[in-house]
């Protein structure tokens, strides 16, 4: 908690440090936008502070997370966030500059969006079942934002990297573009991703996965929100050498993105083993449904 603490302004960070004190674990994020009242968002409601974020908060928040150089943030300012110590990361808006058509920088940063990381280590262990059959099957994790792909990812890469039950630790590669699945700050991880596991952080998904099985022959890549074709491309090419995949992507449904065109071919082909299906709920990664590669649910459901 004292990572994000640090960010606000004494006062702000005296109220929010005896509000959160006993509620921290339920917390999911802490919005911040010029001229209103702080926004908490938790497990399972959503809250307001009465206290107005000033133009002068925001400059000091920006100082705290750019450590007095927007210089030295320039790679982050135009991707939009900026990951800090404890794998949480902070989402910014306001004024953009584009140059010939692309982002250069955000200029005014008047809305801040500070996403708190949690491990919530074992959460996988219930999945690992279904996605090992004396090897790991090529899975997607499919759901809505805010339904724990990122954290149930991060969780089964922990297990495959160290092993779990009778199943031995494997090599494991992160293309983690956008630094929320290992939460690596100047390439160190700050989660728990297991002994066996290389991260390839702030990397482009494409490239990043033909990195990977070009120099450091991984057994299973783990990617975050694939989408474009260019994704779509590497991803196959990954499946062609014989690496496992293990991803997510923004959905409701399995209809749904066999709709989408740049996501057709994975389809079409039947790449896929494994589609875990994820809805809203009060906890990170519940399951709705398990898909196999015919397309049948096998979610065993507790009677409990």
């Amino acid at each position: 908690m004292e990572e994000i603490l640090r960010l606000f302004p004494e006062a702000k960070r005296q109220t929010l440090q005896y509000v959160l004190r006993k509620r921290w674990i339920n917390l999911q994020e802490i919005r911040i936008r010029l001229g209103q009242t702080m926004e908490l968002i938790f497990n399972d409601k959503v809250e307001r502070l009465d206290i107005r974020t000033t133009k002068q908060d925001c400059i000091f928040m920006i100082n705290q997370l750019s450590e007095f150089s927007l210089y030295r943030m320039e790679d982050e300012l135009r991707e939009g966030f900026i990951t800090i110590e404890g794998g949480h990361r902070v989402g910014l808006a306001g004024k953009v500059n584009t140059l010939k058509g692309t982002v250069k920088a955000i200029q005014y940063i008047t809305f801040l969006n500070i996403r708190i990381a949690k491990a919530h280590e074992g959460v996988a262990s219930t999945i690992m079942p279904y996605i090992y059959n004396d090897t790991y099957l090529n899975t997607i994790f499919i759901g809505p934002p805010q339904t724990g792909k990122t954290t149930l990812i991060r969780d089964v890469t922990r297990m495959i990297s160290n092993g779990w039950g009778h199943v031995a630790p494997h090599k494991v590669g992160i293309v983690d573009e956008r630094s929320e699945i290992a939460g690596s700050i100047k390439g160190i991880p700050q989660h728990n991703i297991g002994m066996r596991t290389d991260v390839m952080d702030a990397c482009p998904k494409a490239e990043g996965m033909m990195m990977f099985i070009r120099s450091m022959s991984p057994e299973i890549i783990v990617v975050d929100e694939i989408g474009s074709h260019a994704d779509v491309a590497a991803l196959l090419e990954a499946i062609h050498a014989g690496v496992t995949v293990i991803c997510t992507v923004h959905g409701a449904s399995l209809n749904e993105l066999q709709n989408r065109p740049s996501l057709q071919p994975v389809f079409k082909q039947r790449i896929f083993q494994r589609a875990i299906i994820l809805e809203r709920h009060a906890q990170p990664g519940y399951i709705k449904q398990i898909f196999n590669h015919k397309q049948e649910n096998i979610l065993k459901k507790s009677r409990c």
